[in-house]
């Protein structure tokens, strides 16, 4: 990841990290920022660090070392061995066994920082920035980004800028639009897909979406059904009220005919 390094100094220059401030700053890495270069690298400018490592190979080695696992949730055990590589500071080295379509998965983690178990370790670790799952696979599925290729670098440019409008214009449109509705808890996906699929048109009141009177104003197009408020302010349906009056009147004149 050769853009790692000079993030990091962006980072340490923007808000004047001196020697103290970077041995209280911790970096939480995914596997793939985890390479031994990375750490070494963060270790050696005094940066505290909870990682997952890179290497699969490593990983399925330190398995093999392991004296006791531990259950960690469903189908995920955990192991603590001795590092057998060197990062140029103490670690503490971890790793996950899991099952994934019957089949055992290792992976391996490693850290400077001291935990009072197996579990603390690992719930430190989940509590890492969730970008790559909240925003990029959100948009893949949802906005369909890894579906639409195109060849020539300008146009693909342009889908991923229109693509980070999307998104844009979804989070607005769930968290004002959205709130307080059924719909408030729904991903991009299932918004794109289940609700926006959905014929008629939105009615907002106060920045509000208000669902009921989206559906009135669709039966109103597209039936021909007035709608209108009554004086109590509810919704009362005049096409059926001048239906019930018609109805009552060609009664009246069926009862009039006989009686003649």
């Amino acid at each position: 990841m050769q853009c790692f390094q000079p993030a990091v100094l962006g980072v340490e220059s923007s808000f004047d990290l001196g020697l103290s401030q970077r041995q209280r700053t911790l970096y939480r890495l995914d596997g793939g920022s985890g390479t031994d270069e990375n750490l070494r690298w963060l270790l050696a400018r005094d940066y505290q660090v909870l990682g997952k490592g890179f290497s699969g190979k490593r990983a399925q080695a330190l398995a093999t070392q392991v004296e006791r696992w531990d259950a960690y949730g469903d189908l995920c055990w955990l192991g603590r061995v001795s590092p057998t590589f060197d990062l140029g500071r103490p670690i503490d080295v971890l790793v996950k066994k899991r099952l994934h379509h019957g089949k055992r998965k290792y992976s391996y983690y490693v850290t400077t920082l001291t935990f009072p178990s197996k579990v603390a370790f690992m719930h430190r670790y989940d509590q890492r920035g969730r970008a790559e799952i909240e925003q990029f696979r959100n948009d893949k599925d949802g906005l369909h980004l890894s579906a639409r290729r195109k060849h020539a670098f300008l146009a693909q440019k342009a889908l991923i800028l229109l693509t980070d409008l999307a998104h844009n214009l979804l989070a607005d449109f769930r968290s004002f639009g959205l709130a307080d509705s059924r719909f408030a808890q729904w991903g991009a996906k299932r918004i794109v897909r289940d609700l926006l699929a959905i014929p008629g048109r939105l009615y907002f009141e106060h920045g509000q979406l208000k669902p009921w009177l989206s559906m009135i104003l669709y039966i109103k197009s597209e039936i021909g059904i007035d709608f209108c408020h009554d004086d109590r302010g509810e919704h009362t349906n005049r096409a059926c009220r001048r239906h019930s009056v018609a109805s009552a009147s060609a009664s009246r004149n069926g009862d009039s005919a006989n009686r003649g």
